[in-house]
């Protein structure tokens, strides 16, 4: 009996093997659908991780700050006098100059933007340099001169002589959008290159009061005194603009910072250099915002524009008719709403050719020829 029951469990071991086996490999041979296949297993995956830098951590910007970083230099300016000094320190001081200030000499940075020796930086940190002196990424110092300088933007190029520098790679600033990250780089407090994040804060910031033409990049990103001329560049570690200005009531950061955009720099760095002057449109008027309170004391028909205060005599505007009182609406195809939007129209257009000025006069609205001529170079004003 023990036999026979051995057998039986062994016929049953073997019997429960072979269904098993047919119903994974052969399941049509036990009855299944024709054609049916085997059940399918699927294994989620992880959605990849961020791709590292060459430190391993994710996330990090340090490819954007290794590519950009050694084109960015510090600018030591000695000025031309004692009284020259004091002034120029006060003009450093007022932006991302020198915090101490003292004995005629202040620092900034610049940015290397060819190989053979072209470097932009603010017109405020060289306007009273009497020795300006270069101390790039790699340790070396050298003498720079000033090639050319645009206080209307506050822009100026210098030129070193050596070749072969890293020169950086020009961004798409009419690209940027508010929340974009950017790293500012300079020198900040003369401690040495600093790199700092941020994000775009605001584009088109204009109405300043800092430059006759204004059209700043804001940024968080911290920069402080010293960091004026320095570069702030996108995550690829391409330009966007040339930091200027900061709000402070310390003199330290405040998360509000400002930067040319690189399409005014670039447009001005290819002036100086080539022509030694920016070629700007000039009408020869004194413009003033249009306020709905102006517009209802002087009984105009239009609640928008720019109201012209004055006319130079025998200038540009004056000879086409234009006359105290009258708004301009639109220079060329350009809607103007305000004194910004009417410097930068006319900024653009060629001197020497003719441009409509659409203006409104009383109940009358008159299309206006102005014969452009060259904007007059701006005297160097100190900022207080």
């Amino acid at each position: 009996m023990r036999r026979l029951w051995l057998i039986f469990s062994q016929a049953v071991t073997v019997a429960l093997a072979a269904v098993f086996v047919l119903a994974t490999l052969k399941p049509q041979w036990l009855g299944g659908r024709p054609g049916s296949a085997p059940v399918q297993f699927s294994i989620t995956q992880a959605a990849p991780l961020p791709l590292a830098s060459a430190s391993g951590t994710p996330g990090s910007y340090a490819p954007a700050a290794r590519r950009a970083s050694p084109s960015v230099v510090s600018v030591m300016v000695s000025a031309a006098s004692d009284g020259e000094g004091a002034r120029a320190g006060n003009d450093l001081r007022r932006y991302f100059g020198d915090q101490e200030g003292g004995g005629g000499a202040g620092s900034g940075s610049a940015v290397i933007v060819s190989a053979d020796g072209y470097l932009l930086t603010n017109n405020h940190v060289v306007e009273s340099a009497g020795q300006i002196e270069i101390g790039l990424a790699d340790g070396r110092r050298v003498a720079a001169k000033v090639v050319g300088t645009d206080p209307d933007s506050d822009l100026a190029v210098l030129k070193v002589p050596l070749a072969g520098l890293p020169a950086i790679t020009f961004g798409d600033a009419d690209a940027l959008q508010v929340g974009d990250i950017v790293l500012a780089i300079g020198n900040p407090f003369n401690v040495g290159q600093t790199v700092t994040s941020g994000i775009v804060s605001a584009v088109g910031r204009t109405g300043l009061g800092l430059n006759t033409f204004e059209n700043f990049i804001q940024t968080d990103a911290a920069i402080n005194p010293g960091n004026s001329g320095g570069a702030l560049v996108d995550i690829s570690g391409q330009l966007l603009g040339i930091n200027t200005a900061i709000y402070s009531r310390s003199g330290g950061s405040m998360g509000i910072g400002f930067a040319i955009p690189v399409t005014t720099a670039r447009q001005v760095m290819e002036g100086l250099i080539s022509e030694g002057v920016v070629t700007r449109g000039w009408i020869g008027v004194q413009p003033s915002d249009l306020t709905p309170d102006m517009a209802e004391s002087f009984q105009l028909r239009v609640d928008h524009g720019v109201l012209i205060t004055g006319v130079l005599q025998d200038g540009p505007a004056s000879a086409a008719g234009m006359q105290p009182g009258d708004v301009v609406l639109r220079v060329g195809q350009t809607e103007v709403a305000n004194t910004a939007q009417l410097l930068n129209a006319v900024a653009s257009l060629r001197p020497q050719t003719q441009a409509v000025v659409r203006v409104q006069r009383g109940e009358q609205t008159l299309d206006l020829t102005v014969k452009v001529a060259q904007r007059p170079k701006a005297k160097v004003q100190r900022r207080q």
